[in-house]
């Protein structure tokens, strides 16, 4: 049963005179914009204090031929350190691309650290069916962990399969199929899922939505978009740091969650009318308006 996008389901009540400050526990890549570049102009203009955790460096994403990759996993705990010395404060952890298997082990210190911190996980891991280069099988099975206790888990199919063990079966499911998993993720440990990009061969998108609080799987929201004839990489970084944005901006899930589909859509279109628009990323410089027009 389809929900309604004007759900109350609010997981941060946003003060207007109040900046909310979110850790973006993600890889900084050079080029092609993701992970870190999509992250902190997209929470900022949302009013979000942006306080980035660098997982790993990268000259460009992983789609390119050549690129290189730093894993900055031995500097995370001194970086921690110093925040705790200051008495930084946090109002969010969303964590995505990981570097290694033991920074899931930093990411649950930050959450013994910050108890009162909204637990936001996108659990970057990989994409049509096949995990991402500098992935393993360990990093996955490490990436599960975050999984019990999240109060949003924002998964793509492929993320699905890895978490749950399902067989990833592409990304025309039907309603059964999608509830069978985002059942699974429920039983789980997580408290609200969203997962993203099921592809009926219909000329739309649908990102689903459940949570445990709401009705769980039977009350399951689902949202369409229309289809892009086109692919970019760094969509699920938009999707999910707009989603982060309008959250924290106040909105209920199943509405942040299609304020950040138009905004991807968009975004992708201006994309479309940039040279080597397949590689750089999702320009959404002319999109962000949408996201500070939130908090206005």
């Amino acid at each position: 049963m389809a929900g309604q996008t004007d759900d109350q389901n609010r997981l941060y009540q946003r003060d207007s005179k109040y900046i909310p400050r979110v850790a973006a526990v993600h890889d900084m890549c050079g080029y092609g914009k993701c992970s870190l570049t999509a992250a902190i102009p997209i929470l900022s203009a949302a009013g979000c204090d942006v306080c980035p955790v660098p997982t790993a460096l990268f000259s460009a994403h992983t789609m390119f031929k050549d690129y290189t990759f730093h894993d900055t996993t031995e500097m995370l705990p001194g970086y921690l350190d110093a925040w705790q010395k200051e008495g930084v404060d946090l109002d969010g952890i969303y964590s995505g691309f990981l570097g290694s298997a033991e920074q899931v082990d930093i990411i649950q210190r930050m959450y013994r650290e910050y108890p009162k911190a909204l637990r936001l996980v996108d659990p970057v891991m990989g994409d049509g069916g096949s995990m991402y280069p500098t992935y393993t099988e360990e990093m996955c099975r490490a990436v599960t962990n975050l999984v019990d206790g999240a109060d949003l888990l924002m998964p793509n199919l492929t993320e699905v399969s890895l978490l749950t063990g399902i067989d990833y079966e592409g990304q025309d499911l039907d309603d059964a199929q999608v509830g069978q998993r985002l059942g699974r993720l429920l039983d789980m440990g997580a408290k609200n899922v969203i997962i993203k990009g099921i592809d009926r061969k219909d000329g739309k998108l649908r990102n689903f939505v459940a949570s445990a609080d709401h009705g769980g799987v039977s009350q399951r929201t689902e949202l369409v978009h229309d289809k892009l004839p086109f692919m970019i990489h760094g969509t699920g970084d938009a999707f999910a740091s707009s989603l982060c944005g309008a959250l924290f901006a106040g909105r209920g899930l199943a509405d942040a969650a299609r304020i950040a589909g138009e905004f991807v859509r968009s975004a992708m279109q201006h994309t479309r009318n940039q040279p080597d628009y397949q590689q750089r990323g999702v320009s959404f410089e002319l999109d962000l308006g949408q996201m500070t027009g939130l908090v206005r």
